[in-house]
């Protein structure tokens, strides 16, 4: 007699979000800060010209931001379910 497998008790392998320090973004998407839970829309503009300025951030603390998506318009529903997946506390 085969045994039954139950799959949603299986292991799942999923990505994790790929960890990006706000000097290395390099395309537009929608970002969270881990620690802090803050959304952030990053729009392709910004990259439009190289030496924008219309993205600036000045901190003491380190900051490590998590790509949920490449499109700056992703919903907050949608991010906030991205962010739980990933053990994240959405701040938005």
């Amino acid at each position: 007699m085969a045994s039954a497998v139950n799959k949603s008790i299986e292991a799942q392998r999923r990505k994790t979000l790929p960890e990006i320090d706000w000097a290395d973004i390099t395309r537009p998407g929608c970002y969270v800060e881990e620690a802090s839970g803050d959304l952030y829309r990053i729009p392709k503009e910004v990259f439009a010209n190289r030496n924008s300025s219309l993205m600036v951030r000045e901190s003491r603390g380190a900051s490590r931001l998590r790509l949920l998506s490449d499109d700056p318009l992703l919903s907050s529903l949608k991010a906030r379910i991205i962010c739980a997946q990933n053990n994240i506390v959405a701040n938005f």
